[in-house]
């Protein structure tokens, strides 16, 4: 793998073959090398990668994404990281300006580029379960004209100095999916780091479109939801989820079972699944038969 690079682009692939060619030769025009992280996949995303030029990881078992971006970026030697979902493709010119962006912001803990979506809509994190109560406004946030620094970063996209990175622990490896992302935000800012978005910069996200879905995929993802939800509450000390809303969601699920609609009757399934698992204190780990953690 190329040293030379300032930059090293790490993707998390589960099940991704589909979207990484393009995600790959977006970041090959721009002269970023890859190392992508492949979390046991079933469809060959392993080899598209190396076919593509990126120096493959290969787990033996699905760590989640915040702890196969990590192994990710151990690996890496470049004094920047970029966080790329592997649905997301940067536009010419996307790497070389955060980078720029990285030199004029000397206190950024992370910098993201403007994330377009299919539809032509700007993608932006306006609340958060670990924001202050009064940045939870309600409604979209303004679309910012111009480099501007935001209580929070989509994690689809992430400039980060490594070392800083490492320094901070990395992402939660105890969250197996959901919530790594704002956990990664709020433990920058309060270490004193701004989080920039960087307007010049463009990607373009498909945003769901990086593994193939089934009725069993949502139900695992609605579960890890609902669970980290639970988990980085108690980790901030902030109100717990509430009770009455596993109650709404096993009610859901009944229902859709018996309109047999199983996408929405796994989906809720799965929410009140994961919010029982987190309340009982099993953990999202060992749920995924992952090694515990001290």
């Amino acid at each position: 793998m190329p040293t030379a690079s300032p930059i090293t682009a790490i993707v998390v692939a589960y099940d991704s073959a589909e979207v990484l060619p393009d995600c790959l030769s977006a970041l090959a025009v721009e002269g970023i090398p890859a190392i992508v992280v492949d979390n046991a996949s079933e469809d060959g995303s392993a080899e598209v990668a190396r076919a593509h030029g990126a120096t493959v990881i290969r787990n033996p078992r699905n760590e989640g994404y915040g702890r196969a971006n990590n192994i990710g970026v151990a690996a890496s030697h470049s004094p920047y990281v970029l966080i790329v979902n592997p649905d997301v493709e940067i536009r010419p010119g996307a790497g070389a300006k955060l980078l720029a962006a990285a030199g004029r912001y000397r206190d950024a803990g992370m910098l993201a580029p403007r994330i377009v979506e299919p539809s032509g809509r700007v993608f932006l994190q306006p609340r958060s379960l670990l924001s202050p109560p009064h940045l939870n406004r309600s409604g979209a946030m303004p679309i910012p004209e111009g480099d501007s620094c935001l209580p929070f970063l989509s994690g689809a996209c992430l400039l980060i100095p490594r070392e800083l990175f490492i320094s901070l622990g990395g992402f939660d490896p105890r969250i197996f999916l959901f919530y790594e992302d704002d956990d990664l935000c709020r433990r920058m800012r309060d270490a004193g780091h701004a989080l920039v978005h960087v307007h010049e910069a463009e990607a373009g996200h498909g945003r769901g479109r990086s593994s193939a879905p089934s009725p069993e995929r949502r139900f695992k993802a609605r579960w890890h939801l609902a669970w980290s939800e639970g988990y980085v509450a108690g980790k901030y000390g902030l109100r717990p989820p509430s009770i009455i809303r596993m109650f709404e969601n096993a009610a859901k699920a009944v229902g859709y079972g018996l309109l047999f609609r199983r996408e929405k009757m796994f989906a809720h399934a799965g929410s009140c699944a994961g919010g029982l698992a987190w309340r009982r204190g099993r953990s999202a780990i060992s749920r995924e038969g992952l090694e515990a953690l001290p």
